[in-house]
């Protein structure tokens, strides 16, 4: 219907173009014809899309690629293609055209062809045809290194295309595929709009009305710098319609004649219709420029090109294909090079051709073509008469030859691309021809209908044969292999040869029979007969003479073809020897310059996990003065006055030691005393007459120096300030002698003899270790194991001379014993072993005391002992003797009882024994006394420390003796690797000891700890060991395993997908190909980090633990390790987020190196291709984008974060981690930033963040509900060893259960911080408790703030904000049937709930699983935690069904067995034989001295509860502790026997 019908298609066009408004003005409806689109569509109204910007090209010839489908022939199957250049186009230049053909009309071709077609834009992903110089080359590889490749990128192509060998890859026209006028006009009506002032219908201009605007944002105009002076930016450059219209001057002076051509039509019209708006004026003009372009180009120079006439117009044919072919641009662009001279004339109207001045040369008589390209602010072209000028030149030089050869100013100096500056024409457009797949030669002319050569001589008899033999050699002689380039270039001669000529003239003829609008077809109704025929006669000589305003006589009527007798002739035909040479290439290093900032960035990098530390060092530092000025705060009984006769100066110690300030202070029982700024007692010195004092006086260096030397000790070296204070010392000390009838001798030396001469506390210390040493050689005489002593050094016979006649002072003593000089014990040995009493202990001395010790009975120790007690020699021991006896004893473990307390022990033990009406004891009767602990004193020794050295500990007992639970010897082992006891080897273990230490009554026999069977068991291989423990290990943590497993599994499957992804199946940007490691890297890490840190939150939703864990879910997943799975995710996404790190450096650097148009593949968002070349420096990706400083950032605050919640920073400074992890609301933001801002991908992280966030801020919700409510103390206690205990109102429907913890804030203390604190209270009371220890400070304040008010009023203590109860581990005790619990400092706090909450159950006769509770309560003095003794004992008082089993271990004091213990070991078992109760405590519990064997008592629980399968351990205290009851556990559970469940405390 519609095709015969043709005005119908035309109204349709009209209705089409309204609709789409493709003028984009309201007066485009005034307007009574057909606007032609800008962008080329709906132009044929059946096929919208030919000849439209983006369209495909259309091939004339089948497509030739090594697949068939999109692969390009390469070496070895074709040539190289710069060999090929240089074998068929290499030649002299200075040969005129056969048709005497002028540069005008070479370069209005090239203006033509830029409005018809363009395929220079890469492709995306980047694809890569690079040409391989061959070595030696002399322009590109002048080092002959043989390695140069120059870039070359393949064009775009249509993505629907290269599936398959009937679809192959065809390549898109970034243009519009008409004579429309887009390299004036643009191809898109935003490109045009940036082109219009808007006003008048003109294109808009710049402060020179004859030049359009800069090339400036938002249009893409192609900028690439500068190849020979390497300028770049847009500076100097035209915005035209044509993307790479400022190529050279050249194309650029035809663009600009076109520009103002549009404008002086513009204002014809304006003055002739003044009513037009500026839309009626622009389109009006632009459709009489487009005709009268349409014209030349058809009518005047395709003739004058091809030396052919196209055939007449006859009317518009809407079947045919006008689409542009690869053929058509391949044999137009490639003809248009031969042609091309290495300079262009420049003349003006009367006909003088001017000189052109070069930078850095001089003038020359033309411009060089190959210092034009891409040229800024050219002098010789800074106004619109140099413009016409160059105009004129072009139309009166003749070009170059059409042939084969091409002049180097293309060959060799085209522009480069990538960080090269030349390249060479020739050969990227045979590069070009095979990235489009063009047809051979021969299979072209087949397509065409052409004939075929029969050989190599047959292409043209006017090519020179050595250039047909080195192009058949390249070939192999093998002319179907003939590309259609060079068979082209090689049949022209003249004029285009048949195959060029069949294929241009094609082109033409479709592209006007094929156009709607072309100016010819009078149904278009843009033009009326007349004006067709004005428009036919307009000539490009009249526009140049319309625009430059020049005589039409001084152009030739066709300005493309100069004709003998044409007015103004060329000089002469250029050649390179008439003009100057062309800049050589060169070639930028794109991170040049950017080593050492890279570097340091990294550096920085890496550095601020150090820089946080050495912060958080500070930070620690001051923290810890504050800290110890808050406890010196509460000792104002620091001393703060010396004695009166103190005289201040400062101690030498040695050669290379430095010196420290002391006080000599001289006391009145002739003693001598060396004080510390402190007042800290350094040494006594004791002088006895007749003893005489030396004194050495130093006699230069100023006269500061005095020795006094002190018999038997080392030296006291003193330095003073000046001589009148050591004078006024001398004198002091002169005084002293004199009042106690002193000799002193004084004499002087240099001071460099002094110091020889003195003996100083090293060399005192060396003759000790060899004092000590010999005792040790003496003591294996004796027969003494010798395993801790080391080996006797050979000393020379002097120094064991020296000491063996060394004695020991009262101090040294003291301190080989490890006490201190004033103790009562060191003073009873010292003046038992002193038989000579003069206050020193010989070597003979201090052996007999050993002897003893060493090989005595317990009748010689305990003889000893009374000797040293019967203090007055009467042969008897007193009451008050035992009683000083007892008192010295208690004095090594800190006074632990009173005196009070002492006195009844004293007189309990009298009774016991039948002697309390006896005052004073024989040695019969204390023997007596001691008679049911000959094992122990059998066992005492006297632990004696070397004497520096290294020596150590020479007579210290072997330290497995330090057990108080199960009686051990010397042969027995550790419970698991124990091969067996006896019954005999164990007297403990079956007899009335077990009773105590179990709580069973004394009727029930207990069971063996060990038999047979279990010695067999145990006796297996080494795989079958290590096998059984890993099964173990599976069983005791297979729920931590499987949640560990099951993330462990999601984040690595989130990293794979990624990775795969990016690698194998992300749509193609080539980014994969460009950083394949660092991509797979950063990308996969990404997805594993954000979800890590995501997930995170669910582990701090203590509430949301708290319920869970009360679920049958608790059974799967083990919410009582959510800290320790918190920091285990932390930890691992810290080193998935350094990966990442990593990661992305790697991408800055490749990034940093990659040309623009690989970066503009990979970023389109980021970056357009506009040809500049550099990228962007690596500083840019760190510090001006968003994900790379959020990136930065982020580092940042995790290194904060991290090293701030390190455990020995959080010890330290709690306030400190406690703000900085608040930092996770900065942290999140950036997350969420630098994800949103991705340059790669669409954000993701929401994805993984959306769900825990909505469930952690609603945890956080009811912890803030319940922050906001303000609790009143009601009692505030102050208990030593710094314990706070708290008592405050229990808030309406807070329910808890024993062992859970909550955290307070004390806005008194004037911040919110929140700490972690275990109630002490029972679920059952109607008030909450705490106890909280002050240990840094945040506590020492609290315990400051809550001490007695003035009034009794509990309203005037702080009030509390309370946030809780949380659930632990601890309050799974009464799930099992046997529970121990194991309470360290202040770590006894849980447990002090739950004893509370177990009595009251079972006193209310509820049923329980739980049967039986080992409490161990570990502390160093039962002093230290007073408060919870009294818990104990009404736990002790209530506990009817003997549930409770207490055990308290002492550990500050001495070994079990030394004999400073072993008395107070004596006196507890007496109290508990005699009282039933604790010496120390007053308790029924047991007490032992030294640290609890976890081990062997877990295994002693496994004979004596055999049925039950799994015990519960739960405790809490220091580290050390709680990692020792773990390792217990761990290495109970490797048998076969009764599990061990442990659960401890974390805050």
């Amino acid at each position: 219907m519609l095709r015969g019908r043709p005005e119908v298609l035309v109204l349709l066009g009209i209705l089409l173009s309204l609709l789409l408004d493709p003028t984009g003005g309201q007066d485009s409806f005034s307007l009574t014809w057909e606007v032609q689109r800008y962008d080329g569509w709906f132009n044929n109204l059946r096929h919208h899309e030919r000849g439209a910007a983006g369209s495909r090209l259309q091939r004339l010839a089948p497509a030739n690629y090594a697949d068939g489908v999109y692969q390009a022939l390469e070496e070895p199957l074709l040539p190289n293609p710069r060999r090929l250049s240089n074998a068929a186009t290499r030649g002299s230049s200075g040969r005129p055209s056969g048709r005497n053909r002028t540069v005008l009309g070479v370069f209005f071709g090239y203006h033509v062809l830029s409005d018809l077609v363009s395929v220079e834009k890469s492709a995306c992903p980047a694809e890569f045809l690079n040409i391989h110089i061959p070595p030696g080359d002399p322009v590109f590889d002048r080092d002959q290194s043989g390695d140069v490749v120059l870039p070359f990128q393949r064009s775009r192509w249509d993505p629907e295309t290269g599936q398959s060998p009937s679809n192959p890859r065809d390549l898109t026209n970034e243009v519009t595929g008409w004579l429309d006028g887009s390299a004036i006009y643009g191809s898109s009506h935003s490109w045009s709009d940036e082109l219009r002032s808007f006003s008048g219908g003109e294109l808009a201009s710049g402060p020179d009305p004859a030049f359009p605007r800069a090339a400036q944002a938002p249009l893409l105009m192609w900028t690439p710098p500068d190849p020979t002076t390497g300028r770049r930016g847009p500076r100097g450059l035209y915005a035209f319609g044509a993307e790479r219209g400022n190529r050279e001057p050249f194309l650029q002076a035809l663009g600009l004649l076109w520009f103002r051509y549009h404008n002086l039509w513009a204002q014809k019209l304006a003055s002739r219709y003044p009513l037009w708006g500026d839309e009626e004026l622009f389109q009006h003009a632009r459709k009489r420029v487009i005709a009268t372009y349409q014209n030349i180009a058809m009518y005047e120079w395709l003739p004058s090109f091809l030396q052919q006439t196209p055939p007449n117009y006859t009317e518009y044919r809407p079947f045919l294909d006008p689409s542009i072919s690869p053929e058509f641009l391949a044999a137009s662009e490639q003809f248009f090079s031969t042609m091309v001279p290495p300079g262009v004339y420049m003349r003006n109207a009367s006909c003088h051709f001017q000189m052109v001045l070069n930078e850095g040369f001089g003038s020359s008589p033309a411009l060089r073509v190959c210092n034009s390209y891409w040229i800024r602010e050219n002098p010789n072209l800074n106004s619109s008469q140099a413009v016409n000028q160059l105009l004129l030149g072009m139309a009166s030089q003749i070009s170059e030859l059409e042939d084969s050869t091409v002049v180097e100013d293309l060959r060799d100096y085209w522009p480069g691309p990538g960080k090269f500056s030349r390249t060479d024409y020739v050969a990227s457009s045979i590069q070009r021809g095979r990235d489009m797949g063009l047809p051979s030669y021969s299979q072209a002319l087949q397509a065409l209908g052409l004939m075929i050569p029969r050989n190599w001589s047959d292409l043209n008899p006017n090519v020179d044969p050595q250039v047909l033999e080195a192009t058949a050699a390249l070939y192999n002689q093998d002319l179907s292999r003939l590309e259609l380039l060079p068979g082209g270039l090689l049949e022209s001669h003249g004029d285009p040869g048949p195959l060029f000529s069949t294929i241009v003239l094609d082109q033409f003829v479709r592209l006007r029979d094929g156009d709607r609008y072309w100016f010819e077809n009078s149904r278009n109704g843009l033009f009326s007969p007349e004006e067709i025929a004005e428009i036919r006669s307009t000539t490009l000589r009249d526009v140049l003479v319309a625009v430059t305003n020049v005589d039409p006589d001084t152009l030739q009527p066709n300005v493309f073809i100069w004709q003998n007798g044409a007015p103004c002739p060329q000089p002469q035909q250029l050649t390179t020897e008439d003009l100057p040479p062309c800049v050589p290439l060169t070639e930028i290093h794109y991170f040049e310059g950017s080593g050492p900032g890279f570097g340091i960035t990294i550096v920085a990098l890496c550095c601020l996990p150090l820089v946080s530390l050495l912060v958080s060092g500070v930070v620690a530092y001051f923290r810890g003065r504050e800290r110890k000025k808050l406890q010196r705060k509460g000792k104002e009984s620091v001393k703060k006055e010396a004695a009166s006769d103190g005289v201040s100066a400062m101690e030498w110690p040695g050669p290379r030691e430095r010196g420290y300030p002391v006080t000599i202070q001289l006391l009145p029982d002739r003693r001598l005393q060396v004080v510390d700024r402190r007042l800290s007692v350094l040494r006594t010195i004791q002088l006895q007459p007749p003893q005489q004092v030396n004194l050495i006086l130093s006699s230069n260096r100023g006269c500061r120096a005095l020795l006094l030397k002190i018999p038997k000790e080392y030296d006291l070296v003193l330095l003073f300030n000046s001589q009148e204070e050591r004078g006024a010392f001398v004198q002091h000390l002169r005084g002293f002698c004199e009042n106690w009838s002193l000799g002193l001798e004084v004499a002087h030396m240099s001071e460099y003899e002094l110091f020889r001469k003195a003996v100083t506390k090293e060399q005192r210390e060396r003759i000790l270790e060899v004092f000590f040493r010999h005792l040790h050689l003496f003591a294996q005489v004796l027969d003494i194991n010798q395993v801790d002593a080391g080996t006797l050094l050979l000393d020379s016979s002097q120094k064991v001379r020296e000491a063996l006649t060394c004695e020991l002072s009262r101090a040294e003593f003291a301190e080989s014993l490890g006490l201190k000089p004033q103790d009562m014990f060191v003073e009873s040995m010292f003046s038992l072993a002193d038989k000579d009493g003069n206050d020193y202990l010989s070597f003979r001395e201090f052996l007999d005391v050993l002897v003893v010790f060493m090989k005595g009975s317990p009748e010689d120790k305990s003889r000893l002992m009374f000797t040293m007690y019967d203090l007055d020699g009467n042969g008897f021991l007193s009451k008050d003797e035992f009683f000083t006896m007892m008192r010295s004893f208690i004095e090594i473990s800190n006074n632990c009882l009173t005196k009070t307390q002492l006195a009844e022990v004293v007189e309990s033990m009298f009774r016991e024994s039948g002697f309390q009406d006896k005052q004073e004891l024989t040695w019969e009767d204390f023997h007596f006394m001691l008679r049911d602990h000959d094992s122990e004193l059998r066992r005492t020794q006297l632990c004696v420390r070397g004497g520096g050295g290294g020596v150590g500990d020479i007579f210290k007992p072997n330290i497995s003796s330090r057990v108080s639970f199960i009686a051990r010897t010397s042969e027995e082992r550790s419970c698991p690797q124990r091969v067996g006891l006896s019954a005999s080897k164990a007297p403990e273990l079956g007899g009335p000891g077990l009773k105590k230490r179990f709580g069973k009554k004394a009727g029930v026999p207990p069971p063996r700890l060990y038999t047979e069977a279990l010695q067999e068991k145990m006796q297996r291989g080494f795989l079958a060991q290590k096998l059984q423990q890993y099964k173990r290990f599976v069983e005791n943590y297979r729920r931590h395993i499987v949640c560990v497993a099951v993330f462990s599994a999601i984040c690595a499957g989130l990293f794979v997908e990624r990775a795969y992804y990016y690698a194998f199946a992300s749509p193609p940007s080539g980014i994969a190909q460009t950083t394949f490691v660092g991509i797979i890297l950063s990308r996969g890490t990404a997805a594993s980090v954000s979800f890590m840190f995501s997930y995170i939150l669910l582990t701090m939703c203590r509430n949301l633990i708290t319920f869970l864990r009360e679920t049958f879910l608790n059974r799967y997943v083990p919410f009582d390790a959510a800290v320790d799975f918190h920091r285990w995710i932390a930890m691992a996404a810290v080193v998935l987020a350094i990966l990442h790190s990593a990661g992305h450096v790697v991408n800055v650097y490749i990034f940093s190196v990659s040309p623009l148009s690989l970066l503009a593949c990979i970023f389109p968002s980021v970056f357009v291709n506009d040809g500049s070349k550099l990228p962007q420096k690596f500083y840019w990706w760190f510090f001006q984008t968003v994900p790379g400083m959020t990136g930065v950032l982020l580092l940042l605050v995790l290194a904060i974060m991290y090293v701030f919640a390190s455990h020995h920073f959080r010890r330290r400074s709690f306030r400190g981690f406690w703000l900085t992890h608040h930092l996770y609301i900065l942290l999140y933001v950036l997350l969420i930033i630098h994800g949103s801002f991705a340059l790669i991908q669409l954000p993701r992280f929401h994805i993984y963040f959306l769900v825990p966030a909505l469930i952690y801020m609603g945890d956080k919700l009811v912890s803030l509900s319940r922050k906001k409510v303000e609790i009143g103390a009601v009692k505030a206690q102050l208990l030593p060893s710094g314990v706070t205990h708290l008592e405050f109102q229990r808030p309406q429907g807070f329910e808890y259960k024993s062992g859970q913890w909550v955290r307070i804030a004390c806005l008194a203390l004037g911040t919110n911080e929140y700490h972690p604190f275990t109630l002490t209270s029972a679920p059952h009371e109607e008030t909450l408790s705490l106890h909280i220890r002050a240990v840094g400070p945040w506590t020492t304040r609290l315990r400051e703030t809550y001490s007695l008010p003035t009034g009794d009023s509990s309203a005037k203590y702080p009030k509390l904000y309370l946030d809780g109860p949380f659930g632990e581990g601890h309050q799974e005790w009464h799930k099992f049937e046997v529970s121990v619990l194991v309470g360290g400092g202040i770590g006894v706090t849980p447990f002090a709930s739950i004893l509370k909450d177990l009595v009251f159950k079972s006193s209310l006769g509820s049923q329980m699983l739980c049967k039986k509770i080992y409490f161990i309560w570990v502390t160093r003095t039962q002093r230290q935690f007073e408060w919870l003794a009294d818990i104990i004992r009404e736990v002790e008082e209530n506990d009817c069904q003997d549930l409770v089993s207490v055990h308290i271990y002492i550990t500050q004091l001495a070994e079990k067995f030394d004999l400073r213990t072993t008395m107070l070991y004596i006196c507890e078992r007496h109290f508990q034989k005699v009282l039933n109760r604790s010496l120390f405590t007053g308790l029924r519990s047991i007490t032992h001295f030294g640290r609890p064997p976890f081990e062997r008592f877990f295994c002693s629980l496994q004979e004596v509860h055999p049925k039950v399968r799994k015990i519960g351990v739960f405790s809490c205290g220091p580290p050390g502790m709680t990692k020792n009851v773990e390792k217990a556990c761990q290495l109970i559970n490797q048998q076969d026997q009764a599990h061990f469940v442990h659960h401890y405390e974390n805050f």
